[in-house]
């Protein structure tokens, strides 16, 4: 499984995601989990996924083909707007999962995926969808800044309590990572590495990229210093 969230804020996008698949308790990989699509100065489109490997990886490749090809309609990078980016994607996510559910009906194997698409080109608003596996989608609004998908109900509460639209991106990406860090702490098929990325407002390009490896300090720092603050809150607490 996986956890993947995505916060939409005045100053911009901020965006995290892990990095293992697991196949059972002895088979466990990372694999990458966030893409970008990018002009700079003219669009960046983000995805984060998922669910199915064999789905979301395909889906990936299928999008990265009609990129390379300057005249095909079906690519992100030709979209119009970002709802028809989100468009796009969600009909070729639906797509590659009706033939992978279909080339493998005697097996009764279930392939389902979802995605978080984000981004902006030059002109537009800036806009984030939650596409889910069918490939229709919803939009994150001013009200609920932020979208999630996979295990995502360990590192909700915190957003629900600290994000909203004016908070900064510094601010946000403190949220993001302490969402991160409690779905660590009770789900062990979210894991290591982590993938931090930022996109500022009119930007139209990745303003932040950083990879967080296993044993990073400063992440170990902020984990260590938020149960602290937990346990010294708990403690102040009469009932």
């Amino acid at each position: 499984m996986t956890y993947c969230v995505g916060l939409k804020l005045d100053a911009g996008l901020v965006l995290l995601s892990d990095t293992r698949t697991n196949a059972g308790l002895d088979n466990i990989a990372s694999y990458r989990k966030t893409f970008f699509f990018e002009t700079p100065g003219e669009r960046v489109i983000a995805i984060m996924t998922a669910g199915s490997l064999s789905v979301t990886q395909t889906t990936i490749a299928r999008l990265e083909e009609a990129a390379e090809d300057a005249d095909d309609a079906n690519s992100v990078l030709n979209a119009p707007s970002m709802l028809r980016v989100a468009s796009i994607i969600g009909e070729t996510l639906a797509r590659t999962r009706r033939e992978i559910v279909e080339q493998h009906r005697d097996l009764s194997q279930q392939a389902s995926a979802s995605m978080i698409v984000a981004g902006q080109r030059r002109g537009g608003d800036m806009r984030m969808f939650l596409i889910y596996p069918e490939g229709n989608f919803i939009e994150a609004t001013e009200d609920t800044p932020f979208l999630q998908i996979g295990e995502h109900k360990y590192g909700k509460p915190i957003l629900d309590r600290v994000v909203r639209r004016d908070t900064s991106l510094a601010d946000a990406q403190k949220a993001v990572l302490l969402s991160m860090d409690s779905t660590l702490r009770s789900n062990l098929s979210v894991g290591m590495p982590l993938d931090l990325s930022v996109i500022k407002r009119d930007a139209c390009a990745i303003s932040l990229k950083r990879r967080i490896e296993e044993g990073d300090p400063d992440f170990m720092k902020m984990s260590a210093a938020w149960s602290a603050a937990l346990r010294d809150s708990f403690t102040r607490i009469e009932v």
